[in-house]
């Protein structure tokens, strides 16, 4: 018998979210051969969502696994945003039955309202979502249902007495967020514990950051285990929780899959020694000022100027993190050749009431502004 909901679980998630692609499509075939890669390994749980790639996602997992694979096989979770690609309770109640057609699934194992805020979760309730996905559910096309959440966990711990039928949540939680001031991933996981949810790992290497550390963090876990790939530190930590359903990876290459595979279809939790590497690679982390973008775009959806934001956090932090300011400015150019500059930015708001992160885009823009000239 499980000791929590989920626990039998396979701890490797296949986020869908990051897909490969090829001219700028998402490469089918590339998909297909890591969806085959990760079930042969016995592995099972695909994540997607109604916004992701503009739907393509969706429609990926149909081609590369809901039509490839008997559907008792695997587990499938997707999302309602009610605040991005919604107008009204209509349209966002559409959601579900696009995604529904999009995947072909049939039913979704796991669905969850998407990315809950202090400034849209009440969205939900004027949308009367909560209920709506009861009613799915009762109607066997929902299996599970809950939902991913980026705010504080007074918000968390509203939610959750409000919704005490949750059956999980999803959490941002990574060794570099751990005691983050604006990401408080530890206190919503103890929230969530506490209210007894089970919890969906998401961005446990931080948009790919954390699979390519700073250089201080690098040597603390190549002293730990030089065959260890730096990825491998970040996921198995947030699968040596407890409460743990499973840690989802948005993995873009067949490398990163057959990684991952490497060290998760025989998962082990981190020792004492492994923990305390974490602990060094922590400490590593606090003392270096790093902009914690995880690169979704939410914030370039509805961008008026068009400005590539998380490419600019991305190249400023070559700079701030590696040092590598002639790098880094090269690749701010390469950004903003098909958009926006960082002084474009008319700071209407709109990205940071999508940033899942809470950054203040708008100041952070600025300070790129400066440093890159423009």
């Amino acid at each position: 018998m499980e000791k929590y909901f989920g626990e039998s679980t396979p701890k490797l998630g296949f986020g869908l979210m990051r897909l490969p692609k090829s001219r700028g499509k998402i490469d089918i075939e590339q998909v297909k051969t890591m969806v085959d890669m990760y079930m042969a390994a016995g592995l099972n749980y695909f994540d997607t969502a109604y916004v992701y790639d503009g739907g393509e996602s969706e429609r990926a997992a149909k081609e590369a696994l809901v039509d490839r694979y008997p559907r008792e096989s695997y587990t499938l979770a997707t999302k309602l945003c009610a605040w991005m690609g919604a107008h009204d309770e209509k349209s966002a109640k559409q959601q579900f039955y696009t995604s529904l057609e999009r995947t072909g699934a049939g039913y979704f194992d796991y669905y969850l309202l998407h990315a809950l805020q202090a400034g849209n979760y009440k969205t939900y309730d004027k949308y009367h979502i909560w209920d709506f996905v009861k009613d799915q559910k009762e109607k066997g096309l929902i299996k599970h249902w809950g939902f991913s959440f980026h705010a504080s966990p007074d918000i968390l711990d509203e939610i959750l007495t409000a919704h005490p039928d949750a059956e999980f949540v999803q959490l941002q939680i990574n060794y570099s967020d751990w005691e983050n001031g604006s990401v408080m991933a530890r206190e919503n996981y103890e929230m969530a514990r506490k209210h007894g949810k089970s919890i969906v790992v998401m961005e446990p290497v931080k948009g790919g950051a954390l699979a390519n550390p700073p250089s201080e963090v690098q040597i603390i876990f190549r002293q730990a285990d030089p065959n260890a790939s730096f990825a491998s530190w970040a996921i198995r930590y947030a699968a040596s929780l407890d409460g743990i359903i499973t840690v989802l990876s948005g993995m873009s290459n067949i490398e990163q899959m057959r990684d991952n595979i490497s060290y998760m279809k025989n998962f082990s939790p981190l020792d004492s020694d492994e923990q305390l590497a974490i602990k060094k690679a922590q400490e590593a982390i606090n003392g270096i000022k790093a902009i914690p973008c995880t690169a979704c775009h939410y914030c370039t959806d509805g961008c008026p100027m068009r400005i590539p934001i998380p490419e600019i956090f991305a190249a400023r932090n070559k700079q701030l993190i590696w040092g590598k300011l002639k790098e880094g400015k090269s690749d701010y150019d390469n950004a903003i050749a098909a958009g926006g500059a960082a002084s474009d930015c008319i700071a209407c708001g709109q990205c940071e009431n999508a940033c899942p992160q809470q950054l203040k885009v708008i100041d952070i823009l600025n300070s790129c502004k400066k440093s890159f000239g423009f």
